[in-house]
């Protein structure tokens, strides 16, 4: 990696600029885990935190998840094409299984999402998972904040097992769950709770008919019964020609309308403090702040104008108090 490359502060201010060029090196310089690497990340996100920035960044963090093999490539191609008719500039993060062997990303998901590769304000980047099947990396929490001061939509898809669906809420601004008809996933939604996560629901293959309208009745009753009633469920075809594509795009935009930003975002920084924190110090590390939980309620009490890196030295303060 270049010095250039690595200049966190340099970097955080062609974001500011919405060069979108950056943001391969903006990637590497996130995934790279040497000292000098990550100083240079913290400068990065300290540079592009709402203290920097004067307010949150404004792009629009998306994040879309649901169980393999539902045709969540295939629908993010048509989405990105849409918003790219509306001159809106799109980071994908594809989160894939981390490789045991090399601990890179494993499937590969820019090859299965179709974007043209000579468009400029289109980034597409697979990530690894990190430890977990289906968890989110630091890393991927990092770039979805950073690549937010540039880009218009930033949309993180995961795995959709795991423990993918509740971390990919504590970082997007709205979570679009992706299910296909009779599949059976409403049932299971319902056992694991996932039907909680959900900000838009997006049932795939409405060309299939009578199945998808089962499909969709399905949800909005299962919606119903949890007193969530207004979350939106939409349906979708990515066969030519698409369908509900356009739909699917008004009901993200106005999930993002009806939020407190300001208050959803500082709970993501919160929270993806602690994941860092968690991922640097272990099990061990958690215990000696008293656990998760008392850890999110010692952060709730934090100074709301503290960025990520702030907030893990606080975490590793009281760690170090607790332990001396």
């Amino acid at each position: 990696m270049s010095r250039a490359a690595a200049d966190g502060p340099a970097l955080a201010a062609r974001l500011r600029d919405h060069d979108l060029g950056a943001a391969p090196a903006v990637l590497n310089l996130l995934e790279n885990r040497s000292p000098s690497a990550r100083e240079q990340a913290g400068a990065l996100l300290a540079a592009v935190s709402p203290g920097a920035l004067g307010g949150e960044a404004p792009g629009q963090v998306i994040g879309v998840t649901g169980p393999p093999g539902v045709g969540k490539s295939s629908l993010l191609s048509r989405l990105v094409a849409a918003w790219r008719e509306q001159d809106r500039s799109v980071a994908v993060l594809a989160v894939d299984p981390t490789s045991r062997r090399s601990g890179g990303a494993l499937l590969g998901d820019r090859a299965r999402i179709d974007v043209d590769p000579s468009d400029p304000g289109v980034f597409v980047r697979s990530t690894a998972a990190g430890d977990r099947l289906g968890g989110l990396a630091p890393a991927t929490r990092a770039a979805a904040a950073a690549l937010s001061a540039a880009f218009d939509v930033v949309v993180i898809e995961t795995v959709g097992v795991g423990q993918s669906e509740t971390e990919v809420a504590d970082v997007a601004d709205t979570v679009a769950v992706v299910v296909q008809p009779a599949s059976g996933d409403v049932l299971q939604f319902l056992k694991a709770g996932i039907m909680e996560v959900p900000d838009v629901l997006v049932v795939t293959k409405s060309d299939l008919g009578r199945i998808a309208t089962r499909a969709v009745a399905d949800l909005r009753a299962a919606l119903r019964s949890l007193g969530t009633p207004d979350t939106a469920v939409v349906a979708v075809s990515s066969t030519s020609p698409p369908s509900g594509i356009d739909e699917l795009v008004e009901a993200l935009d106005a999930h993002r309308a009806s939020l407190d930003l300001a208050s959803t975002r500082l709970r993501a920084r919160r929270m993806h403090a602690l994941a860092d924190f968690a991922a640097e110090h272990g099990e061990r590390g958690l215990r000696a702040i008293g656990g998760r939980r008392e850890a999110e309620r010692w952060l709730r009490e934090t100074d709301p104008g503290l960025d990520v890196p702030a907030l893990v030295e606080a975490l590793e303060r009281r760690a170090e108090a607790a332990a001396g």
